[in-house]
């Protein structure tokens, strides 16, 4: 069965006025996929990223959403985004967990339409899917780092997106609960066949859960299967990358059911 790619960059360059930041860039990402995003900061990450949210456009080539040109593309919550939280949470927002969350149903509502008759439910399921359904009246300030971070991806997860975009989400988590916050995520994809792309630097931690990566330097260096990356020098990326980087290491066991 022909999978449907979600993302496509075709030869995508972009520029901030003379900066060349993204050079002829072509990546997909298939439904079902787990891909991992590796770069240096500089890289152009943060850029890739808001070309495919719609925040920006690129300066040449071509952006396409679930095989719409992305400048047509009226369904952006089919893509859930996660943030890098922990750097810029105000934890003494008043809010509750389900208020956060209910927030996340805006793209399909719209900003002043009434609540959907089934928000409560849709909250309640999104919770439950990380395992913070019994937090629900608690304040979002009330909860660690780790806590958190669920409850933002119950957000990305209540309007259902078939999509799920992760930007280096476990920084300012402690170790214990960045291992159960990649068990989480490597659940969703195994589970629920959500597709998801993830930049990280944790690339040990989560080598056994993803299924493809991409190493970005200004344009695509690799991109391919898991295993295949496994097999690449360390000369070779240190060339791309012009810096020592770690590789991950091999690892044989099956992504968390």
């Amino acid at each position: 069965m022909t999978k449907q790619p979600l993302i496509e960059l075709q030869n995508v360059s972009f520029q901030y006025e003379y900066t060349n930041v993204l050079d002829h860039i072509s990546l997909t990402i298939n439904e079902g996929d787990f891909l991992a995003l590796l770069g240096p900061n500089g890289s152009g990450k943060s850029t890739m990223l808001k070309l495919i949210l719609g925040l920006l456009k690129p300066t040449s080539g071509k952006v396409m959403l679930f095989g719409q040109d992305a400048n047509k593309f009226n369904h952006r919550e089919w893509i859930g985004y996660v943030s890098q939280k922990s750097n810029s949470f105000n934890s003494g927002f008043p809010a509750t967990v389900k208020e956060v969350v209910a927030s996340g149903l805006v793209k399909s509502l719209g900003l002043f339409k009434r609540k959907a008759p089934n928000q409560d439910k849709l909250v309640i399921e999104a919770l439950q899917s990380v395992g913070m359904e019994s937090f629900v009246q608690r304040n979002i300030g009330e909860l660690s780092g780790g806590q958190q971070q669920r409850v933002f991806i119950a957000r990305a997860l209540v309007a259902k997106p078939k999509l799920l975009i992760l930007d280096e989400p476990t920084v300012g988590i402690d170790y214990e609960n960045v291992q159960a916050f990649y068990d989480l995520v490597a659940h969703l994809n195994a589970r629920h066949n959500m597709t998801l792309m993830l930049v990280t630097h944790d690339v040990d931690v989560v080598s056994s859960k993803i299924s493809h990566v991409a190493c970005l330097n200004k344009t695509i260096h690799f991109h391919g299967f898991k295993d295949d990356y496994v097999n690449l020098t360390k000369d070779e990326l240190s060339e791309w990358y012009g810096m020592s980087v770690r590789k991950i290491h091999s690892h044989k066991e099956e992504p968390t059911k």
